[in-house]
């Protein structure tokens, strides 16, 4: 009990900075386990398609694990998506 008594005279350190210290680490260290190369397209609908077909014919899922990471429709039509693969098949 004296122990919490004599850590609660010290002040507390700023919660937004100690927030901020935490997320930048995090996102540091997850750039560091992730090794993926990720291009992100903007293109319409059938053009969108092609451009997948492409990308996964270029690089191999066997090989590079390539994938669509991400994608979503916005509202003028178009497919905002992201592939995502290794940069080298060993």
């Amino acid at each position: 009990m004296e122990f919490h008594i004599a850590m609660s005279r010290f002040p507390r350190p700023p919660l937004q900075a100690l927030a901020r210290q935490l997320q930048e680490t995090r996102r540091r260290s997850d750039a560091a386990r992730d090794s993926f190369v990720r291009e992100t397209f903007v293109l319409p609908r059938e053009a969108a398609r092609s451009k997948a077909r492409e990308w996964l014919q270029l690089y191999p899922k066997a090989a590079y694990w390539s994938s669509v990471e991400s994608w979503r429709l916005l509202p003028d039509g178009a497919v905002e998506f992201t592939m995502r693969r290794l940069p080298s098949a060993d």
